[in-house]
């Protein structure tokens, strides 16, 4: 049932989301009439000995082309929005031989978190609509033992996109080819390194792009030869007190998830100085000292700071943080600044 209303509401934005709501609710009846039927579009999860946390989407896609056949084939972004999401959908997940029937949110999301005992490392689980075709996802089981992990935004750290700004944002989802996107220089092989020197380390992609566009972001992480890793995004849309739901409550809420799921973890957390990375992870560091090895903050060029309407106010000080903080234009200074406080070893490149 969709959410109902309470005292602490916003009457004018409740009625927005109700709306949305029916409209979405219509469009999935037409669907449906066209004989189209919903199936779970899988995002790369996580967990530990004894959970896992998995997500997708339930969706009702239109109809394939084949012109351009392939799992990495031209696809421009209005495609990803164009599918119908199913919310409230029945979901059963097949969690190593035992079956979990969940719910999904008002925009399709499963996000939910399954008792569940896989060995560490990269693991598949079977999730399916009610009624619908069986899929396979993939989770990242984090070991007992491992003390180290990754968390990285994507837009504009990994990626150049300039998202802040409205206008470019909506024309790099909806118009620009996901092949023209560009990485930033030398993340790839820096993340890549970081991994390859913490074996068995979590890498979280977090963003506050929405899952409309996972899909593509997958594939461009997998085309530019990033580690394969979990990605948070979020839904697009009003809720019940908000326009819009708000990226930086949703990276926020989210470290705060990760440093209470994995007690034992220090994060490597990766950003940006266009949005709000810095001022982000410092407060997230002040209140969980505890979960952070250090801070990377990728400094935007003069020009991408341009498009991305500025540099976000960006404490120069960072001493009382008691963890290394470092700043870099691209992978490679970040790389050797890693290697200055000792977050990398010397020496070991690639």
């Amino acid at each position: 049932m969709p959410p109902t209303a309470d005292a602490s509401v916003n009457p004018k934005v409740l009625w927005i989301a109700r709306l949305e709501y029916r409209f979405q609710t219509w469009r999935e009846r037409r669907a449906r009439a066209r004989g189209l039927v919903p199936a779970v579009t899988p995002f790369p999860g996580y967990g530990g000995p004894d959970w896992v946390r998995v997500l997708g989407r339930v969706l009702i896609a239109p109809p394939a082309r084949t012109a351009s056949p392939g799992e990495y084939a031209s696809v421009r972004g209005w495609r990803s929005f164009v599918a119908v999401p199913v919310g409230y959908a029945q979901v059963t997940v097949v969690v190593d031989g035992v079956s979990h029937d969940v719910v999904a949110d008002r925009g399709g999301v499963v996000d939910v978190r399954l008792p569940a005992s896989l060995p560490p490392g990269w693991q598949t689980l079977t999730v399916a609509v009610k009624g619908g075709k069986p899929v396979e996802t993939r989770v990242f089981i984090v070991g007992a033992e491992t003390r180290f992990g990754v968390v990285s935004d994507i837009d504009d750290t990994v990626m150049v996109t300039a998202l802040p700004r409205p206008f470019l944002a909506a024309w790099n989802s909806f118009v620009v080819d996901e092949h023209a996107r560009q990485p930033v220089p030398g993340m790839a092989v820096l993340l890549e390194r970081i991994i390859r020197e913490n074996p068995g380390s979590p890498i979280i992609y977090l963003s506050t792009g929405a899952w409309n566009i996972a899909p593509t972001l997958l594939r461009f992480l997998h085309r530019h030869l990033f580690p394969s890793g979990s990605v948070l995004l979020t839904d697009w849309g009003p809720t019940h007190d908000r326009w819009f739901r708000s990226g930086k409550v949703h990276k926020e809420s989210n470290l705060r998830r990760l440093a209470e799921e994995f007690p034992h973890i220090t994060w490597l957390l990766f950003g940006d100085d266009g949005q709000h990375d810095d001022e982000l992870y410092t407060n997230f560091t002040r209140d969980h000292p505890d979960h952070v090895k250090a801070v990377a903050i990728r400094r935007l060029s003069p020009a991408e700071a341009v498009l991305a309407g500025g540099r976000t106010v960006v404490v120069e000080d960072h001493t009382t943080a008691g963890v290394p903080w470092v700043t870099g234009s691209d992978g490679a200074s970040l790389q050797e600044r890693l290697e200055d406080v000792g977050i990398l070893e010397r020496g070991a490149r690639p």
